[in-house]
């Protein structure tokens, strides 16, 4: 299936949280003059409109990025998180996927790989990278994500940050973020993975956490945002978690003073919250 479209979605509370996160990773990773790849295995179009017809459809930005723009007396991180996303954007209406923000962060003797499916995205993807300025450093495939990272294990560099966030339309999603990593950390057992997923009433869902840190027991960071109560339907998404395997050392200690703000900035009723698991040698 490639019904899921991320322009509908864009700027909402679960980007909110992986792209702090993954701004933050970039930020440690850039600490040390050694150049890294960044893969992303489902990249989308990389630049969004919120004022065009899919955000607009169901406005999610509006209690995302908006309400971040709009606060006052935010942590150091989130205050910087929101001040790098307003230099780089080209425009105050537009909203990055992952591969801009990412684009942003590296340097040049960094190097994108970037992987995008749906043939619409996929193109926008293209333009909007051109635009960017990603030449020689990147490279776009139209191809299988999940496939795509393992061809490329491990990296010349020894280096490198991966996003793995699929759509998760597909149960087999699920168990394929699983089985993919499993592979991965064969491959290239030093690479720092994070794993964007959304927290749903599904069985699948609430589960991929606990088999996630069975595979790095030892070295791993788990947050989760949920800006309101599950819906009594089941559907929906209340929230969404990152899961990251060898960690910054530094996250933990940035999430503990982030989060709580995050969390209450959000909310969308009264059961928001955050959590924060960590085991960082």
């Amino acid at each position: 299936m490639l019904s899921y479209r991320h322009a509908f979605h864009a700027g909402n509370h679960a980007d909110m949280l992986k792209h702090f996160i993954l701004f933050l990773t970039l930020e440690y990773f850039n600490r040390k003059d050694k150049p890294y790849w960044y893969i992303d295995t489902h990249s989308g179009a990389g630049l969004y409109d919120l004022g065009g017809e899919e955000a607009q459809k169901v406005s999610e930005y509006r209690q995302g990025i908006a309400l971040l723009r709009q606060a006052a007396d935010l942590p150091q991180g989130l205050a910087d998180f929101t001040a790098y996303l307003n230099q780089v954007l080209p425009k105050p209406d537009l909203y990055c996927g992952s591969p801009w923000l990412a684009q942003a962060l590296c340097r040049q003797n960094d190097k994108l790989r970037l992987f995008e499916l749906h043939p619409a995205d996929y193109a926008h993807l293209q333009n909007n990278m051109d635009e960017a300025g990603l030449k020689r450093r990147g490279q776009i495939s139209r191809s299988d994500g999940f496939q795509g990272l393992i061809s490329l294990l491990p990296p010349p560099t020894r280096r490198a940050v991966v996003l793995i966030d699929p759509p998760y339309e597909e149960k087999q999603d699920y168990q394929r973020v699983v089985q993919t990593l499993k592979e991965a950390q064969k491959r290239f057992a030093s690479g720092c993975y994070l794993v964007w997923y959304p927290c749903l009433s599904k069985e699948a869902s609430q589960k991929l956490p606990e088999q996630l840190q069975k595979l790095s027991p030892e070295n791993y960071l788990h947050a989760e945002l949920h800006v309101h109560h599950p819906r009594s339907d089941g559907f929906g998404m209340h929230g969404s978690g990152m899961f990251v395997i060898n960690p910054p050392y530094l996250l933990a200690q940035q999430l503990q003073e982030n989060l709580p703000a995050l969390a209450r900035l959000l909310a969308q009723d009264d059961s928001a919250k955050w959590v924060l698991d960590a085991k960082i040698p």
